[in-house]
């Protein structure tokens, strides 16, 4: 398998992928080619297990890189944490609609699924280095919690968290400013996610900071992000195909940095036979307006009770453009330039956006929405959801032209206590680990929305 970068760079190894983050011209890396799954060997997964769908999934994506016993390994001590045999289990919420939970992990989000398996691939991979590299991700409030849990006990790294400071959740920021290792740095900056995100792809295109600090990304910027994440897609399907006579699904899916639904895109083009991928935003709904209107223009960021979406800037956008425009890197580049300058992409051809909504279905959710259908799932079947997945729910809620679907739960509802009481009237319990948790010492930085001060922070703490 090799991999291209989607401004013109390549090919590229598995490995370039796990350590480069981005691609050095500041593309995107993506399969050369999907690998093409057939019906019979789909049909086959009905009668595994989460791992072994997993494996069979993933191993084309590292075929020739990690030997195949090694992968197996990898796989199954990745998600040995999981408090669910089923690894993501399904709740079946309603005639043709199904939750799938993914936030059985140690941090209790869907990120746990793609970045337990990340820290062992990089454990792995660094096992001989001589040099540590140095992880440098951007959070909205649940990859860092996962990135840093996955990575916190691999030799050979260090791993800088910056997230939008005062704009996640508590429960969010204690489980990154707790971790109590001498290679985690949390970093709290003053902007919004956007901002945190924006400085992390500026450290990765200054070429001489990159080099010298040996920089690796865990954003879902990076492939090995996106890879796991394809797998509870072709799950969840292989456990209802026969209970919906073999009708095709649609997936739900919250959706704010477009790396969750872009994840489904893939399953899709590896043979998965989906409906349509619906993406459900919040108030912040640049995806759902060029879905339903072909706007992509970035607004201001709004603060909701959805903090992980609030986001303008979807990165993984520019994967789909580079498939939409049939690999041409040069349009991309055009487009994403453009995106930069003027803060808007320009028109796609209708064609192009046909082309988008044979896949892609988008709804807008409120936050008056988001409340309402926490308290309907609590009060009608005594089923709790964090606001991350409200939106999800609600959303599909709005299509039955769409069902049967399944709509992805994306965060455990205690890391999001307070909307969760502000729709019920209950306050979600602490396990006894978390409650010492959040009583536990802080230890973060607050810098200003500035690259060079985190630049010199970064630098200044290598260990």
């Amino acid at each position: 398998m090799h991999y291209i970068s989607t401004r013109g760079y390549g090919p590229a190894t598995f490995m370039d992928t796990l350590f480069h983050g981005l691609a050095p011209d500041g593309g995107l890396y993506m399969p050369a080619q999907y690998p093409q799954f057939s019906r019979d060997f789909m049909d086959e997964l009905t009668y595994l297990s989460y791992e072994d769908v997993a494996e069979k999934i993933m191993s084309p994506f590292v075929d020739g890189e990690i030997p195949q016993d090694v992968f197996s390994k990898m796989i199954r001590k990745a998600y040995k944490s999981f408090d669910d045999i089923e690894i993501t289990p399904l709740l079946h919420y309603d005639q043709d609609l199904w939750v799938l939970e993914l936030f059985h992990g140690p941090t209790m989000a869907f990120k746990d699924i793609a970045l337990q398996l990340v820290g062992e691939m990089m454990s792995w991979a660094l096992a001989d280095a001589e040099k540590k590299v140095t992880v440098i991700g951007a959070t909205s409030g649940d990859t860092g919690p996962a990135a840093i849990d996955g990575l916190k006990n691999v030799e050979n790294a260090n791993i800088f968290m910056l997230f939008p400071h005062n704009r996640v959740s508590q429960l969010q920021r204690v489980q990154m400013t707790t971790a109590n290792k001498e290679n985690v740095f949390p970093i709290a900056i003053d902007g919004t996610f956007d901002d945190c995100q924006a400085l992390v792809k500026q450290m990765f295109n200054d070429e001489i900071f990159r080099g010298h600090v040996r920089a690796t990304a865990v954003n879902s910027l990076a492939w090995p992000r996106l890879m796991p994440q394809m797998v509870y897609y072709f799950f969840a399907w292989s456990r209802l195909k026969e209970m919906v006579g073999n009708k095709p699904l649609t997936f739900s899916v919250p959706t704010g940095n477009f790396g969750n639904v872009f994840a489904g895109y893939l399953a899709m083009q590896c043979g998965l036979p989906l409906n349509r991928l619906l993406i459900a935003s919040n108030t912040n709904d640049i995806l759902s307006r060029f879905i339903n209107e072909a706007d992509y223009s970035v607004h201001g960021v709004t603060a909701t009770r959805s903090p992980s979406m609030d986001i303008q800037i979807a990165s993984n956008f520019e994967r789909l453009l580079f498939d939409i425009f049939a690999r041409k890197t040069e349009r991309v580049q055009e487009v994403m330039a453009c995106l930069k300058e003027t803060g808007k992409l320009p028109p796609l051809t209708d064609m192009e956006m046909d082309e988008v909504r044979s896949v892609f279905a988008a709804e807008g959710v409120s936050e008056i929405d988001t409340l309402k259908m926490i308290s309907e799932a609590d009060a009608t079947k005594n089923i709790v959801l964090d606001p991350h997945s409200a939106v999800g729910l609600s959303a599909i809620l709005k299509h039955d032209e769409l069902k049967p679907a399944v709509s992805l739960a994306t965060a455990h509802p205690v890391k999001f206590a307070s909307a969760v009481t502000e729709a019920t009237g209950k306050l979600p319990l602490y396990e006894d680990d978390i409650d010492d948790m959040m009583k536990a010492e802080e230890t973060f930085e607050v810098l200003p929305n500035d690259i060079e001060a985190v630049q010199n922070y970064i630098m200044d703490n290598i260990v």
